[in-house]
């Protein structure tokens, strides 16, 4: 046999086991999860207002529900989740939903995983 045949070669790194110790590989710690709860009048112009509050900062729900209630169908629910959006930017953005004159409330809140 040659002696260029019998040299080893470099072994491919392994990913990580999941069954290593915790100490052996890091978490990264889970971010934030700002949520908005909105009441309002059912009119088309409130869903794209409400997401271009977003969009100007570059985020994207993770979440988003919306339904038509009311007797009439006149009345809006809209639930979303942003994760990583600051707890002081969630209540920036959520007092600008407040002054548009088709919603009636909005509530928020923050989902912390342990």
């Amino acid at each position: 046999m040659r002696a260029d045949r019998l040299t080893a070669s470099p072994v491919p790194s392994r990913p990580t086991s999941p069954f290593q110790p915790s100490s052996a590989r890091s978490v990264p710690a889970p971010e934030p999860v700002a949520c908005f709860s909105i009441q309002a009048l059912a009119e088309p112009t409130v869903m794209p207002r409400v997401l271009e509050l977003f969009a100007k900062r570059g985020l994207i729900p993770s979440r988003w529900h919306s339904d038509l209630g009311g007797r009439r169908q006149d009345e809006l629910t809209i639930d979303f989740q942003v994760s990583g959006l600051e707890r002081d930017k969630a209540e920036l953005i959520a007092h600008a939903i407040r002054q548009f004159v088709s919603v009636s409330s909005v509530l928020t809140s923050e989902k912390l995983y342990a």
